[in-house]
């Protein structure tokens, strides 16, 4: 379960971007529709969590945790969560932002063919 924040206005625009593209993208490699791919707001099952087992930290953790349970075959599903910006965020707009994207090229191969 997956807490998908609405992509408007109270969302920073390239925010809004960069969660619109993860979204695709994860959409594309899961096969299914995923709403955010970048929410921190998550629950799954102790399965899922027992077999799903990720590399990295910080963000791209979050990342590769959610794209390798869509590549294993669990559904995902959303519930919508109020989009609340002005504390200040850990995520480091560059180094962050890359770390995902080398998470997303490792799925390059299932973005370009989809997920049968």
């Amino acid at each position: 379960m997956l807490g998908a924040r609405k992509r408007d206005h109270a969302m920073p625009i390239s925010r809004r971007f960069t969660n619109w593209l993860s979204a695709t993208l994860a959409s594309r490699i899961g096969g299914q529709p995923v709403d955010d791919a970048q929410t921190g707001f998550r629950a799954f099952t102790r399965e899922v969590a027992e077999r799903v087992q990720p590399v990295g930290d910080r963000y791209e953790y979050e990342a590769s945790f959610l794209l390798d349970a869509l590549r294993a075959g669990y559904r995902v599903a959303s519930v919508d969560v109020p989009t609340i910006y002005g504390a200040r965020s850990h995520f480091r707009a560059w180094g962050d932002t890359w770390r995902m994207a080398r998470v997303f090229a490792r799925h390059a191969r299932r973005i370009v063919a989809g997920a049968a």
